[in-house]
């Protein structure tokens, strides 16, 4: 028989008979709030578990996550990549003739782009607990049914106005899906899985980069048809998929593990115990109280990661809206620029996706934020200092690989060093409401009169990714590895002093054996 061998766990140092051990054998499935659920091994005799051994807990692991991954991801990679198609495609709808057709000026136009940001900025923060309160499975598809209708009527619309009122609502309605389900992943992953699953998520944006061009480029095709323009379709058809993708959410998408009905009551309970092996709570029910929103707003992580964010998010709207307008302005005809925008942005989904491999292999999120800002400025530099189109080009390539990979990383950065229920959710409505605020700015810097060098737009984001990615970046990687180093050295034991284990545990992030990501 070979010898068995204890797992530990890597982020907790614990094993499963450690849980075991504080728990016994448990009849019920009921449990306190705080505890470890009932180990659904806890029936196995000794002799069965030692049979089994650590290669089968690994397995088991493995067995588990797979199933996590084929249930939740894919779907959800679907719906933001809709909604980033949704909310970015007025750019491939101007070259096709919207601001002449809608006799708009050019000022008109970036004020209705950046009206979208307003309101999605505005109602962000609380959506998550909203999420919490209605659940994810009623929330994401009614939400997405509403704004999929609001996009028709922006085909329909015939003046500045219309397409003004469409783009606040269309902004209202998508403000809850990033931030919801970037929460929603990290209440079923630990700290060290959720890296790369938010960065195959988030590469669904760029995926819609893509995509939007070449859809855009075959929609406006139908020019004519039904009376209406080709942008007019672009708005109609996208729009009518999302609403019959909407619908079909409502039995796509699952609810919190605690509630999930898709896991069996031994996989339910395994999914809340390895989460509380990682320090994580938020995987259970919790009653809201206004004292979880005040701990997120008086963290110093909170506003330092909401300047990190702003330091992508701005560069990103600025690149996504106005890439299609920056190639054609090198000198290509409009179905060309399209066309030419496609390999920019797959170029940076495969980057987003390895940054979150190696993010979550290493926890070195910080320094992965870091060293891709460097690609960007670098890229930005391009478009700012030559005239040739052909390293104007190579420019986008090095802005999208830049700008990608950290949006995703910053919010698992966020996310894995924010413990609690409604904190997590209130702190990552903030940073994300704050950054999408930032793209009144990206709306209104690639201005007409500007082009075909659009300087002025290509220096403020490239000082947007300087100042705030970069100088953000490692100002809160220095700040975390000295707070991680105090606790290591015992001088924040004194919080829980005096603490039961349930007190010690409603601390959060700031319990001391909560050591943070770098």
């Amino acid at each position: 028989m070979k010898p068995f061998v204890q797992h530990v766990d890597s982020d907790s140092g614990l094993t499963p008979f450690d849980d075991e051990k504080k728990i016994g054998v448990i009849e019920e499935p009921e449990y306190r709030h705080g505890d470890l659920p009932p180990d659904p091994d806890a029936g196995l005799s000794e002799a069965e578990k030692a049979r089994i051994g650590a290669i089968t807990n690994i397995f088991q692991d493995e067995k588990l996550l797979w199933r996590l991954d084929l249930k939740l991801i894919p779907w959800l990679c679907l719906l933001y990549l809709i909604s980033f198609l949704d909310r970015t495609n007025i750019g491939n709808a101007k070259l096709d003739g919207l601001i002449d057709d809608l006799h708009m000026t050019n000022g008109q136009y970036n004020a209705a782009l950046s009206i979208f940001f307003v309101s999605y900025a505005l109602f962000e923060p609380v959506t998550n607990i909203l999420l919490k309160r209605l659940r994810p499975s009623i929330f994401i598809p009614a939400i997405m049914t509403v704004w999929g209708v609001v996009m028709v009527t922006m085909g329909l619309c015939h003046n500045f106005q219309g397409l003004a009122t469409a783009r606040w609502f269309l902004g209202m309605a998508e403000a809850g899906l990033f931030p919801g389900i970037n929460y929603y992943l990290s209440c079923w992953y630990k700290r060290s899985e959720f890296g790369i699953r938010a960065a195959v998520f988030f590469s669904a944006a760029a995926v819609a980069g893509s995509f939007g061009g070449l859809l855009a480029a075959a929609i406006g095709l139908m020019k004519g048809i039904g009376g209406k323009a080709g942008w007019a379709w672009i708005f109609i058809l996208e729009g009518l998929a999302t609403v019959l993708v909407g619908i079909v959410s409502f039995w796509m998408v699952h609810d919190f593990p605690d509630d999930a009905h898709f896991l069996s009551d031994a996989d339910r309970a395994r999914v809340i115990r390895r989460l509380k092996t990682d320090k994580q709570s938020s995987a259970e029910h919790e009653e809201f109280k206004i004292s979880y929103f005040w701990a997120a707003v008086k963290d110093w992580k909170t506003w330092n990661s909401m300047i990190i964010y702003m330091g992508a998010d701005c560069p990103l709207y600025a690149f996504s809206l106005f890439l299609p307008t920056i190639i054609s302005d090198l000198g290509y005809a409009s179905t060309t620029a399209q066309l030419l925008s496609v390999p920019p942005y797959a170029a940076a989904a495969v980057l987003t996706i390895t940054i979150g491999y190696i993010a979550d292999r290493t926890r070195q999120r910080g320094l992965c934020n870091i060293g891709v800002s460097f690609l960007g400025i670098i890229g930005f530099a391009m478009l700012l200092g030559s005239k040739h189109p052909g390293v104007q080009y190579a420019g986008t390539f090095l802005g999208a690989l830049g700008i990608y990979p950290c949006i995703a990383n910053t919010i698992s950065w966020a996310s894995n060093n924010t413990e609690g229920v409604y904190k997590r959710g209130v702190a990552l409505g903030f940073i994300i409401g704050w950054g999408n605020l930032n793209g009144v700015v990206s709306s209104n810097i690639y201005r007409a009169k500007d082009k075909p060098r659009y300087k002025t737009g290509h220096a403020i984001v490239m000082a947007y990714m300087i100042i705030f990615l970069l100088g953000g970046s490692i100002l809160q990687y220095i700040l975390l590895k000295a707070e991680n180093t105090k606790r290591r050295a015992g001088k924040r034991d004194n919080l829980i002093t005096g603490k039961n284990e349930s007190e010690i545990d409603l601390l959060g992030d700031k319990r001391p054996d909560f050591i943070y990501t770098l």
